[in-house]
């Protein structure tokens, strides 16, 4: 880790991009300004991690997940065919708009 002092007023640069300025000091507390591009997110730590966790939450498949999705996945007799083919139903609360007919 790389320690700097820096007063009111002054700057600390990332890269090319990235600007960090010392704001206000008072106390134990100090306020930071940052100039990054847009793409360059910047969290405090506390919302860094709840959104890792988020991430890391949405990301897990359990067996009921699993489950849930086979009902809707196709069964071996309608992938070869030997299902009874349905029509496709008719949207419901759909109206069709013939000419003249749209207000």
């Amino acid at each position: 880790m790389l320690t700097l002092t820096r007063s009111v007023g002054e700057t600390i640069r990332i890269g090319d991009d990235i600007e960090v300025h010392v704001v206000e000091v008072r106390g134990g507390t100090v306020r930071l300004g940052f100039k990054a591009p847009r793409e360059v997110t910047i969290h405090r730590e506390e919302v860094y991690r709840q959104i890792a966790e988020a991430n890391l939450l949405a990301a897990q498949v359990t067996a009921d997940t699993l489950g849930a999705l086979a009902a809707f996945a196709p069964t071996a007799a309608e992938e070869s065919g030997t299902a009874t083919e349905h029509p496709p139903a008719e949207p419901i609360g759909h109206a069709q708009v013939t000419e003249g007919s749209a207000g």
